[in-house]
Parts: structure tokens; C-alpha cells; sequence
């Protein structure tokens, strides 16, 4: 489906949303909406999933888009019975923020079980190996770091460095002009930069 006929039936679905009081009589506009933006949810867990978790693709999760879409769709009813967005842009950045939230949770689920037959194999509570498949401390700095940039810079970079999304479809979802949207993009990565740059490593270790 392309990108301005998800926005316009997005935008609709919301426009009845705030007519409605109520959890009630707003939960079958609510399913229809997301039933209306199912292939751009699709694309945004599927995008998440493979890029930044491809670890919940493998065993034991074995994760697909799909199952992952129902996790989604199930936060987002749950959500929306309090949270009302009022924009295109509300809507998916309600979305993105819970489809992290369920991956995180599954990587956090994940870890703890990961660490349990560890110590239930050795007997012993031994640190885990170096190849465990919990975030590394860099990571871990990483992605709080991310998660700390200004709210559009954070939503920009959000949209097109990790889920992979073009300029023209992260503008059509936020509002903005594809320039807009560059002008952001070059301010979170500068801004990652200034608060990331002792990661980088020395001249001197990279010499031979």
C-alpha cells in the first residue's frame, strides 16, 4: 500500500478516535486502524527485528515479524485505551516506542534464561562466556545514548539509520520535508558523535 493512502486512513481513524469517549465504543476504531497500518507495522517490527535483534531470529526464539506484529498490535490496543494520538506522526512514534519495548523485553527474557541453564550446566554461578548473548556495556551506552538524543533527532535517526526507512517515507510519516528530515538526521549523528567519541579508537592502536 503506498505510503499517502497508510497516512490518509492513519489520519482518518484518528480523526474519529478523538470524537469518541471511552474505551468501549473506541476499541473497534482502534482495530481498525491498525488494521488499516498493518503493512507499515509490519515493516517497522520486521526492520527493528532483523537489524538491531537479529539475535531473537535464532534458537530458541526463533522470532518472526509476524509474531512479533500480534505482540505489537496487542501493546498498542492496550495503549491507545488511555493514549489518544492525534497525528500520523503520534501514531507510529506510539508504535516504534512499543515495538522496542517488546524487543527489549524478549532480550531481557531471553538473557535471564540464557545465564539460568548456564548455571544449571555448570553448578557453579560462573560469569557467562564471552560470546553470551547479553549487550555488551558499549552497547548498552550505545542505545541509551540514542535513546537520550532530542526528541526529533532521536525520531529521525530512529526511523531511517535503524529501521532502514528512505527520507521520503520518514518525512511522509513524521509531517516534515524530506530536507527537514536530512537536517535532523545530520544533527543526531553529530550529536552521537560529540557524546560517543571516546569510543572511537586511538590513532595510535590503529597504527601498525
Amino acid at each position: 500500500m503506498p505510503d499517502h493512502k497508510t497516512t490518509a486512513i492513519v489520519q482518518q481513524y484518528l480523526d474519529q478516535l478523538a470524537g469518541v469517549s471511552g474505551t468501549a465504543p473506541a476499541e473497534p476504531i482502534v482495530r481498525e486502524l491498525l488494521a488499516g497500518s498493518l503493512g507499515r507495522l509490519h515493516l517497522l517490527c520486521a526492520t527493528m527485528l532483523y537489524r538491531n535483534y537479529p539475535r531473537l531470529t535464532q534458537p530458541p526464539l526463533n522470532l518472526q515479524p509476524d509474531e512479533m506484529l500480534s505482540a505489537v498490535a496487542e501493546r498498542m490496543l492496550k495503549a491507545m485505551k488511555s493514549i489518544r494520538p492525534g497525528t500520523v506522526r503520534q501514531f507510529f512514534a506510539l508504535a516504534n516506542q512499543h515495538i522496542r519495548w517488546e524487543l527489549n523485553d524478549l532480550a531481557r527474557r531471553l538473557d535471564k534464561e540464557t545465564v539460568a541453564t548456564e548455571i544449571h550446566e555448570s553448578r557453579a554461578a560462573a560469569p557467562p562466556p564471552s560470546d553470551s548473548s547479553q549487550l555488551s556495556d558499549t552497547a548498552r551506552r550505545i542505545l541509551e545514548t540514542i535513546e537520550a538524543l532530542p526528541a526529533d533527532e532521536r525520531e529521525v535517526f530512529d526511523l531511517v539509520r535503524i529501521q532502514g526507512m528512505s527520507h521520503p517515507d520518514a518525512a511522509a510519516v513524521i509531517g516534515v520535508s524530506a530536507k527537514t528530515v536530512q537536517r535532523r538526521l545530520n544533527r543526531a549523528v553529530l550529536l552521537l558523535s560529540e557524546r560517543l567519541g571516546d569510543l572511537k579508537p586511538p590513532e595510535s592502536a590503529a597504527r601498525p
